[in-house]
């Protein structure tokens, strides 16, 4: 008899498992790629926060980025939800960078700053 991963090859949802992932071929409850994922992005970190400004792919809009923050999904959202209510201003967490509109490098810097981090201003 075939196993599992061979019997969900090539399948996107059955109706015996639910979704499946696209990656592991596993039945989505039982993947753990957003897991390994995360902890291999927690792993490339030096513990230095950098924070640079953008506009790139952005139709001219500058946006300001921080990235390195050795934070858990999670608790990068809430950092990230703060920080824009700092800035009075809106913003996003993609890819573990947290992206806030405008240009806030200063204010950004003391207020990580205060929090404990290591803050390096990155690019012009």
């Amino acid at each position: 008899m075939a196993s599992l991963q061979d019997q969900l090859r090539g399948l996107v949802y059955s109706t015996e498992h639910g979704d499946i992932c696209p990656n592991c071929r596993q039945p989505q409850d039982d993947c753990r790629c957003t897991e390994l994922a995360e902890q291999e992005r927690l792993a490339t970190l030096d513990g230095i926060v950098r924070i640079r400004r953008e506009t790139s792919g952005r139709k001219g809009k500058g946006v300001t980025t921080v990235s390195g923050v050795p934070l858990a999904s999670k608790e990068l959202k809430a950092l990230a939800k703060a920080l824009k209510k700092r800035c009075g201003t809106g913003g996003s967490v993609q890819d573990g960078v947290i992206e806030i509109q405008g240009d806030h490098r200063e204010l950004l810097k003391a207020e990580l700053e205060r929090l404990g981090y290591t803050v390096k201003l990155a690019g012009g």
